[in-house]
This record gives structure tokens, sequence and C-alpha cells, in this order.
């Protein structure tokens, strides 16, 4: 599956979404994540850019947040509430995972809630994430993970990796990238048990770690 149809796929499928009052979270990453005023955040898959404005008012005037997101309707309504709302200390990107247009070490946090598992290249999109972290910079990332391998019909099936399945990886390979991207501290801080989803069994949690070493301007 190449990234264009799967792009094409999601946002399709995200944008026709985007001005429904319907809940598109698995898990509650902004709640769990510990920002603190100041800090520079950074909310993988924004949405229609809750979690985004959550963070803006816990990091105040001298923080700041990037929601990025593949969907371009998305986008147009995260833009808008934040216009309408006057909050200023964020920003809407519409980006890949793979590359999401930030510069080196600008996060001091990146957020998630069940979307990496769309993106189809997961060890870049972790890559991206160490990246953009400072280093001691942390993550907080909700998403789920497959109880085994998704068939390769479902998995190239850019409909069904949309829907939020078919682009589940197992536990064992989600947390072994993880660890070869470099992170420290990981934990798993919620974990559900198994479910259903398509057709297959998944279980959502929620994962933490770290970028090792520490900010000159760490607090």
């Amino acid at each position: 599956m190449t990234l264009t149809k799967l792009r094409d796929a999601l946002d399709a499928r995200y944008s026709a979404l985007a001005e429904t009052p319907c809940c598109l979270s698995c898990g509650g990453a902004a709640d769990l994540s510990g920002a603190r005023p100041g800090e520079v955040c950074v909310d993988l898959g924004s949405g229609q850019g809750g979690d985004v404005l959550k963070l803006a008012a816990i990091v105040g005037e001298r923080g700041f947040v990037y929601g990025i997101d593949t969907s371009k309707g998305m986008i147009r309504r995260a833009r808008r509430t934040a216009d309408k709302m006057g909050v200023k200390n964020v920003e809407f990107i519409h980006a890949l995972f793979e590359d999401v247009q930030l510069a080196d070490a600008v996060a001091d946090l990146v957020i998630s809630n069940c979307s990496i598992n769309h993106a189809e290249n997961k060890p870049e999109v972790w890559a991206e994430v160490y990246r953009i972290l400072k280093p001691g910079g942390r993550f907080l990332v909700s998403d789920i993970y497959s109880a085994e391998p998704v068939p390769e019909e479902y998995r190239s099936d850019p409909e069904a990796v949309a829907e939020c399945w078919a682009g589940a990886v197992t536990k064992e390979i989600y947390l072994s990238t993880l660890d070869r991207t470099g992170f420290t501290d990981i934990s798993i801080v919620e974990e559900s048990t198994p479910y259903d989803k398509g057709k297959i069994t998944v279980s959502s949690f929620t994962v933490a770690g770290r970028r090792p070493g520490q900010c000159c301007c760490q607090r």
C-alpha cells in the first residue's frame, strides 16, 4: 500500500467526520500526560483539536501546542475552533506522521490518541517522535495492538486501515520498535482486555517513554 493511497483513505474518512460531534479517541493521553505550564507539546492525530486546546490551556501563554493531522477536513475544523475561541498558542499542521514538518528537539511532550496505528511505516513515525522531542522529553501515546499479525489482505486495504484496526501491530513489535528507536523508561500506563475490532482481536493501551538526555533548560 502506498502512502498516497493511505493518505487519501484517511483524509476521506476523517474529513467526513470532521463536522460531526462524534468522539474519535480511544484513550485519554492529554489527561494522563502531565503537561506543565510553559511546555511545548505535540499531538499526533489532533482531529477536531480538542486535546490541543486542552493542552494549550495547561501550558499557558509561555507554552505552545502543535496539532498534526493527516485529514484536511480535521485541520480546517480545528483551526476554525481555535480562532473562534481566541486561542493563540496553537498551530495545526496538515502532515503525515512520518514527516511532521517540525524542527528537531522542539517538544517537551508528544501525545497521540489511537492514531499511530494508521501509519504505514511506524518505525519512521517513532523516529520522528524521537527527533522532535528535546533530550529528556517524553511521550504518552494511547493506541491499539493486535493479538496476532494482521493478515496481509487487510493490512494492504486502505479502508480497513482507516477504520482503526488493520494497521495494528502486535504488542511485541510495538514495544520493540520503541526500544530500537532509543527511548528509555518505557512503561504501559493502562491496558484493556482484548476485544474484537473488524477482522482481528486487539487491545487498547497507553504507553509512555522518554528520549534520553537532559535539556539545559529542563525544569
